[in-house]
């Protein structure tokens, strides 16, 4: 029997989560592992194993606990005999972690031979049971851990010809959950591509790289994730970039504190246009009279579809009508000719080219080379409770986007993140943003490399120009514009920077830069005089 799909695998496993809180009041102490559960549960669990190992590698493939390196080593396992000391000294190459993991592992099977011959022997159910009864580990953590054993005899027995590199050095730290808070954790995104970091750390396997069993949840609209973060539902979430500053300030909601702990994305957003406009609209004068969807009113997106409109003489406010649309619903809200023009996170403008609704007027790009869309952000409750594990979390998110933003991975990512639980778009689609490969519904191709890009550095600049946007359209009081404080409390510029550079990353040396984008130079020297010349430039 083969599992399903991970929502139905998520929920097996969580037949071993004594803590998951929704048991019926007849249930009694499991004698297996003491949780409050029937202990029938562990029956009815050992049910949906595979009896055959072959499936069960299949499944692991299914699962992405398995990758392609892993698969490679496996083929190459067959009978083997290695002593003990002879397989560390092969193996952990005298690095202490790395021996402390194999020695975990064997302990856990009771031995080396037990622990591959439960990988890939005929003893494997039995093996699993006994793991489930003597150590009360979870399926999760067994099926991880015997993946990694998998890709360490590979190394062990490749007669030393092999590099090293089968089995990166980070994964012997990766397993250790010492000194972390806490190790489940729930995280909410928007289906969109900005949150690939965090979306892709799930399938891919680096929240497990760095000790921890996260689990993405998806979320309908932005105002959800403002409204879960303030009750405190999950543990972390994706946000626009803008959002952090607006709660913590109490801009359009109950003040609560939130920090940006790094960025998702930067660019990958475009200005879309219905089909029906496709010969009318040049250049932002020719918006006037349209309605606009943009995602949040605290979104890069609302001040930067503002920021183009006052070029061409459109006030934001009075000339166009401007509105949240959540992204899922902005494609079927241009075919119901609900909005003229939107400007969104993609995927959405891609699948509105793809389905011939629209097509792109302009990448955001090109109204600036690096506005950051989407970040990744904590409430500082959660942080002041969770320290080691927010740290974690967030190097896990960082290590993610450094790998997403080489070109040569955007196709196993695109890959990835087209599942149902988590995009939920076509391939072409996905790969159109992440490769910038595209077409723009109006026959032309482009090749756009940087259409997206991910650089998880956050600029205190760009805090301050998010800022003086928000005070130039009066979505925050100017006396509350504290722009150094706001800058330096809420962006965690240090932190992320401290972590890229554990992770092998360059950060930059300044924390500020000058921002340049299609209309004018922003100084963060001076937020407020950048206002007054913006608006004696455009009269808006």
């Amino acid at each position: 029997m083969v599992f399903g799909s991970a929502t139905q695998t998520a929920r097996r496993w969580n037949h071993l989560n004594c803590d998951r809180g929704e048991l019926s009041d007849l249930e009694l102490a499991c004698i297996l592992c003491g949780g409050t559960h029937s202990t029938l549960d562990h029956w009815e669990f050992m049910q949906t194993m595979p009896k055959d190992p072959l499936d069960m590698v299949d499944d692991l493939v299914k699962m992405g606990v398995y990758k392609q390196n892993q698969l490679r080593a496996a083929d190459g396992v067959n009978a083997y005999e290695l002593r003990k000391a002879l397989f560390l000294k092969r193996v952990g190459r005298g690095d202490a972690r790395r021996e402390q993991l194999i020695l975990g592992l064997c302990q856990q099977a009771g031995g080396l031979d037990n622990a591959f011959a439960a990988a890939f022997g005929p003893q494997a159910g039995l093996f699993f049971n006994d793991a489930i009864r003597n150590s009360g580990a979870t399926r999760r953590e067994f099926l991880r851990n015997m993946a990694s054993g998998a890709a360490l005899v590979r190394l062990a027995s490749c007669g030393g010809n092999e590099p090293a590199a089968d089995v990166p050095e980070a994964d012997a730290a990766a397993v250790s959950t010492e000194g972390l808070e806490k190790t489940d954790l729930q995280i909410g995104f928007i289906p969109i591509t900005c949150a690939s970091p965090i979306i892709m750390s799930e399938p891919l396997g680096f929240y497990e790289k760095h000790g921890l069993n996260a689990t993405v949840v998806k979320m309908p609209s932005w105002g959800a994730v403002r409204d879960s973060a303030i009750a405190g539902e999950l543990d972390a979430y994706h946000m626009l970039s803008p959002m952090p500053i607006a709660i913590t300030m109490g801009l359009g909601s109950t003040s609560f504190p939130i920090k940006l702990a790094s960025i998702e994305n930067i660019n990958g957003q475009a200005i879309t246009v219905a089909m029906k406009h496709k010969d009318t609209v040049k250049g932002p004068e020719d918006f006037r009279g349209f309605k606009i969807g943009v995602p949040f009113p605290f979104s890069m997106h609302n001040l930067l579809i503002r920021y183009y409109l006052a070029t061409g003489g459109v006030d934001p406010d009075t000339d166009v009508q401007i509105f949240p649309v959540p992204p899922p619903d902005s494609v079927a809200k241009m075919t119901a000719g609900e909005v003229d023009a939107m400007l969104m996170p993609d995927p959405f403008n891609q699948r509105a080219v793809f389905e011939g609704v629209g097509y792109i007027h302009m990448l955001t790009k090109d109204l600036g080379p690096g506005p950051p869309c989407c970040a990744f952000a904590a409430s500082q409750e959660w942080i002041d409770t969770n320290p080691n594990t927010f740290r974690a979390l967030n190097k896990a998110i960082i290590d993610a986007a450094g790998y997403a933003d080489n070109p040569a991975n955007r196709k196993e990512i695109s890959a990835a993140l087209i599942e149902r639980q988590y995009l939920n778009q076509p391939l072409p689609v996905v790969e159109a943003v992440l490769t910038g490969d595209y077409e723009d519904g109006l026959g032309n191709t482009f090749s756009v490399p940087d259409r997206i890009g991910f650089d998880p550095y956050p600029w205190k600049s760009f805090a301050k120009w998010i800022s003086s946007q928000l005070v130039r359209w009066e979505l925050m009081p100017a006396d509350q514009a504290d722009y150094e404080k706001i800058a330096q409390d809420i962006f965690l510029t240090d932190l992320a920077a401290e972590l890229q550079t554990e992770l092998g990353q360059t950060p930059p040396a300044e924390a500020e830069r000058k921002e340049t984008l299609k209309f004018d130079e922003f100084d963060p020297a001076d937020p407020a005089a950048y206002v007054d010349a913006q608006i004696k430039q455009f009269g808006l």
